[in-house]
């Protein structure tokens, strides 16, 4: 089949006196975000140009089709369809929700405590998409007023994640009139049930506004509470733990600042609780007369400070830093404290006593490797009563009832896999690679127990390494998938993650970035030289910032693996960095640097940006997958790789284009089964070029 062209427009900007050749930057069309919400505007050779590479990518995927419907309903047999959540014990109502056979969408419930009437469905996901008229149902918020009369909810109908909120009346269940359009999707409701507030976007996309709309009046008339007028900055609102403050948090990347002001004043006027400083992040929450902040300020990975309500000045510590440690947030019972921490990317629970200060560990499993969490079953919280769960990857989750008194636990919730899975089949393991600089990069990686280690085997082996994110070795049904077929799956917790605290984040990003990619080529050369795998045994498999990460590495050491696959990929950092009326860039240049302003961040990224290192060699296989309604990522940039790619290689191997132009978003389709069928067609594409058949 004839490979489409693009058509070629020179190019040549100069920025510090170097000059950049883009012939295809035309592509970035300077309308380019009316592109999310009105794909009309798409230049038409650019839409002829997606529409062939589509037609290519389902020629390919012909041969695969029976493999793909057979992935499809081994991963849907895998997942309990009509599945219920555990209650949570509001107030007046107990809250639930539920998933069914035959929908698509979840469903929100409630019933009155002492059970006088009978349930009622508040939010049917499946009803609601039916009702809007559109392909795509992204969900942003549902949020019932404290009075439990109101309900209101969040819609985004594109993918381009322009939410519009909706007000419903939960006593008759009809909607009202108030309509806010172009917001961040967030929603939080006053104590008092008559107004709500929510974050307006500006015209870059971005939420920078807070604003108060009173139940019942025009939006019109919506009171503006709080702007940032910092362009980096973006923010939004909360209420905290005891109900007494509302918090209002702007921050970008590395930075924090935080207001508050009474729950139930009439008047509002925000009070600054501490001075932003640059690099500096810090949250407040308040219980029992106390705000407790946790900050990194002399504390790379966080420490637990408090302060008298009525004295924001006189800080104590409260829970110390540690080395190595990312210490979390905290959860507030009336006589404990919930925590978590992670050390070595294996996270831990703590319960702390607040009468004796006493703390201790929350053991809920002997498993070494995995993830618990805890959460809570009521609104009360005078209750010594927890929820607790744990999962690994290869085993499913569990959710226990834990006394935190007594130490008792009960099982009350389990993942249940209605076709089977027996988790002694699997082995779990963390081995660590040794970088270019010494460091010890973690891999955590899930494979049959039975499999030889005699470096045949085909590895999947997944990467981010960005935004200080963290990658859990959690539970993932439909990898066994792959698994079972003799795959092993892999996870390389890169420098640039926060798999290992704040300085794992900072020697990933700006000036340090590469090294995000010489930790993956190490960890891919352990599993080799320890037989997991063999060079070009590899699949690369990763999206957006991880994207770039496999953008890099197709550039840097291609001879590694047999496949990639670049979801929604970070491709044209460049070209993006360089535009600052694109949504995140101002706030993004935190993590890769300001090439507007830098020579030097100019010539780094520059140095290692995906599209602009493409070069006359070898490339795997790929499937590179985009939307016309992302605005995280914006179609032009693997559109732009994948042409230039197909210019600059010389192998023969298969690379292929998929832009999905019906609305989806940055995560792909919504719904269940548009879920599943878009994992296995990525499974296929990796079992194909695995040359696995089955």
């Amino acid at each position: 089949m004839k490979t489409p062209k693009l058509k070629k427009i020179e190019s040549v900007k100069k920025h510090h006196g170097i000059s950049i050749e883009d012939d295809y930057a035309w592509v970035d069309q300077p309308n380019i975000l009316e592109v999310l919400k009105d794909p009309s505007k798409l230049l038409p050779d650019v839409r002829s140009y997606i529409e062939e590479n589509n037609f290519i990518t389902k020629d390919y995927f012909k041969d695969v089709k029976n493999l793909q419907k057979k992935i499809f309903n081994e991963i849907k047999s895998k997942i309990k369809l009509d599945d219920t959540s555990l209650k949570f014990k509001d107030k007046k109502y107990y809250y639930w929700s539920k998933t069914e056979a035959k929908g698509n969408y979840g469903k929100n419930i409630r019933q009155l405590i002492d059970a006088s009437k009978p349930e009622e469905i508040y939010f049917d996901g499946d009803l609601e998409k039916k009702k809007s008229g559109s392909e795509y149902f992204g969900l942003g918020s549902i949020s019932v007023s404290h009075c439990d009369k109101f309900m209101a909810y969040s819609l985004d109908l594109k993918g381009s994640e322009y939410f519009t909120i909706y007000l419903r009346d939960l006593n008759t269940n009809k909607n009202e009139k108030d309509i806010i359009e172009n917001t961040s999707g967030s929603i939080t409701w006053s104590l008092d049930s008559k107004s709500f507030f929510y974050s307006k976007l500006d015209k870059f996309h971005r939420p920078r506004q807070i604003y108060k709309h009173e139940v019942g009046t025009s939006v019109n008339n919506d009171k503006l509470i709080f702007e940032e007028k910092d362009e980096t900055f973006t923010c939004g609102i909360s209420l905290t733990s005891d109900e007494k403050f509302f918090i209002i948090s702007s921050s970008d990347h590395i930075t924090s600042e935080e207001y508050f002001f009474p729950s139930d004043t009439k008047s509002i006027k925000p009070v600054l609780f501490r001075k932003r400083e640059k690099d500096v992040r810090y949250s407040i929450d308040s219980w029992k007369e106390y705000f407790y902040i946790q900050t990194n300020k002399n504390a790379r990975d966080y420490k637990i400070l408090k302060c008298k309500i009525d004295d924001i000045k006189e800080l104590e510590e409260f829970i110390p830093s540690k080395k190595e440690t990312i210490i979390g947030s905290l959860e507030f019972l009336d006589d404990f404290i919930i925590r978590g921490e992670k050390t070595d990317a294996i996270p831990k629970l703590f319960v702390r006593n607040i009468k004796t200060n006493e703390e201790e560990e929350i053991k809920i499993s002997d498993e070494a490797i995995g993830c618990p969490a805890a959460s809570l079953m009521q609104k009360n919280r005078n209750t010594s009563k927890i929820r607790v769960g744990w999962e690994s990857m290869k085993t499913p989750g569990k959710i226990y009832e834990y006394n935190i008194l007594t130490k008792e636990k009960k099982l009350v919730k389990e993942t249940e896999i209605p076709s089977g899975h027996d988790p002694d089949r699997y082995i779990v393991e963390r081995i660590k690679a040794k970088s270019h600089d010494g460091r010890m990069i973690p891999i955590s990686l899930v494979r049959l127990k039975n499999s030889k280690q005699n470096g045949k085997s085909k590895i999947l082996l997944y990467a981010y390494g960005a935004y200080k994110h963290s990658i859990s070795p959690s539970f993932s049904v439909s990898r066994f998938c792959l698994v079972d077929r003799g795959i092993t799956f892999a996870i390389a917790h890169v420098r640039g993650g926060g798999d290992l605290g704040d300085v794992w984040h900072e020697e990933g990003k700006k000036k340090l970035k590469k090294n995000s990619f010489f930790d993956y080529i190490a960890c891919a050369k352990h599993l080799i030289d320890h037989r997991y795998t063999y060079k070009g045994g590899i699949c690369f498999y990763g999206g957006s910032a991880g994207g770039l990460t496999g953008g890099a590495l197709a550039n840097m050491a291609p001879e590694l693996f047999f496949s990639m696959l670049l979801l929604v990929p970070f491709v044209d950092t460049m070209t993006t960095m360089l535009n600052e009326k694109l949504p995140l860039t101002p706030a993004e240049w935190e993590l890769w640097g300001n090439p507007i302003e830098s020579k030097e961040y100019f010539e780094y990224i520059y140095s290692y940006s995906p599209y602009n290192n493409l070069d006359n060699k070898s490339y795997p296989s790929m499937l590179i997958t985009t939307s016309l309604f992302d605005n995280r990522v914006l179609y032009s940039e693997p559109v732009k790789y994948i042409a230039k790619l197909r210019d600059v290689k010389n192998d023969n191997n298969t690379q292929l284009l998929k832009c999905k132009m019906e609305a989806a978003g940055h995560g792909g389709m919504s719904g269940r089964d548009n879920a599943i069928t878009e994992l296995a067609e990525e499974y296929s594409f990796i079992l194909k070029t695995a040359k696995i058949s089955d």
